[in-house]
C-alpha cells in the first residue's frame, strides 16, 4: 500500500512540474517602449521557470552590501534592453537559483542515468559531470546577459551609419533635428537603435533638455559608437554649431569604423579556420590519398 502511495505521489509531483513547465513555456516576455508599444524579448526557458521564485531573495538583496552589484546588474540589464522586465535583484537571485535548483536536477539526472546504465561514463565520471554542470549553470546568467548586450550593441553599430545619413539629409533640407528623428523612428522598423531614439525624443517632448536626453541614451546603451555620436551632438549644441556638417562627419566616421571592424574580422578568419582545417580537412585528404593504397595492401595481406 505504501509503495502504491509513493508511486502516486511521485506521479502527481511529476505531473505538476510538467504542467508548470508547459504553462511557463507558453508565456511571452514583453518590455514597454517609450510610445506605449510592447516589444517582445527572448528569455531562456530556465529563467522563466525560476523567475517566480526570485521574489523570495528580494529581502536578502535589500542589504546595502549588495547595492553596488545590484546597481551594476541593473545597468547591464538596461543596456541589454530588459528594463522593466528583469531588475537587478531578480538577476542576482537567478545567479543563485540556477546552480541550486537546476544544478540539483542535473546531478539527479546524472545519478539516475548511472543507475539505469551501470557500465557507462555516467558512473565513472558522475562527480566530475555534476561539478561541471553546476559550474556552467552558475555562470549561465552572466554569459546570457553578456551575449544579449553584445547582440544589441552590434545591431546599433550596423544601423547607426544609415540613420545618420537620413538625419543628415533631413537636417540639411531644413528639417528640425527632433522632427527628423521622429520621422526616422516612424519610417523604420523597431530595432534597438530605433527604440533608443524613440525614447530620447519622448524625453525631450516631456521637458528634458537635448543634452540630458542624449547623455541618458549614451549611458543606457553603453555602445561606443552611439556614445561618440551623443558626445559630438552635445558639444555641437553647446557651441551652437550647425548640425548638418556634424552629422555628415559622424556618418562618415561610423561607416569607416564599421569597415575597419569588418577588415579586422576578415584578418582573423584564417586563424580561426586553422583549427577546423587541422581537425577535418587534413584527415580527409589523408584518407582520400592513402585510402586506395591501404585498401590494396589489405587485400594483399588477407
Amino acid at each position: 500500500m505504501m509503495d502504491i502511495l509513493m508511486i502516486a505521489a511521485w506521479t502527481a509531483f511529476a505531473a505538476g512540474i510538467a504542467a508548470y513547465a508547459a504553462i511557463v513555456s507558453g508565456q511571452v516576455a514583453y518590455v514597454t517602449l517609450a510610445d506605449g508599444r510592447r516589444q517582445e524579448r527572448s528569455i531562456p526557458f530556465s529563467f522563466k521557470l525560476l523567475l517566480p521564485f526570485a521574489v523570495n531573495f528580494r529581502k536578502m538583496f535589500s542589504s546595502p552590501k549588495f547595492a553596488a552589484k545590484i546597481e551594476e546588474a541593473d545597468k547591464k540589464l538596461v543596456s541589454a534592453g530588459f528594463e522593466g522586465l528583469i531588475d537587478g535583484r531578480e538577476f542576482m537571485a537567478l545567479k543563485i537559483l540556477s546552480p541550486l535548483v537546476l544544478g540539483a536536477v542535473w546531478c539527479l539526472a546524472i545519478l539516475m542515468l548511472g543507475t539505469v546504465i551501470p557500465d557507462s561514463l555516467f558512473v565513472s565520471m558522475r562527480l566530475e559531470l555534476c561539478i561541471a554542470g553546476t559550474v556552467l549553470l552558475a555562470v549561465q546568467p552572466d554569459l546570457w546577459l553578456k551575449q544579449c548586450i553584445k547582440r544589441r550593441h552590434d545591431s546599433i553599430m550596423k544601423s547607426l551609419p544609415f540613420v545618420l545619413d537620413v538625419l543628415t539629409l533631413s537636417v540639411e533640407a531644413g528639417m528640425d533635428f527632433i522632427h527628423a528623428l521622429q520621422r526616422n523612428c516612424a519610417s523604420r522598423k523597431m530595432d534597438p537603435l530605433n527604440e533608443e531614439l524613440l525614447r530620447m525624443t519622448k524625453e525631450i517632448q516631456v521637458g528634458s533638455s537635448r543634452k540630458a536626453a542624449l547623455k541618458g541614451m549614451a549611458d543606457r546603451t553603453g555602445q561606443s559608437d552611439l556614445k561618440a555620436v551623443a558626445r559630438a551632438l552635445v558639444q555641437a549644441d553647446e557651441l551652437g554649431v550647425s548640425l548638418g556638417p556634424i552629422l555628415r562627419i559622424l556618418s562618415d566616421q561610423m561607416r569607416a569604423r564599421r569597415f575597419s571592424r569588418a577588415e579586422k574580422l576578415a584578418g582573423e578568419a584564417p586563424t580561426k579556420m586553422l583549427g577546423p582545417l587541422m581537425l577535418f580537412i587534413f584527415p580527409a585528404v589523408f584518407i582520400i590519398l592513402l585510402g586506395p593504397i591501404l585498401a590494396e595492401a589489405a587485400k594483399g595481406i588477407f
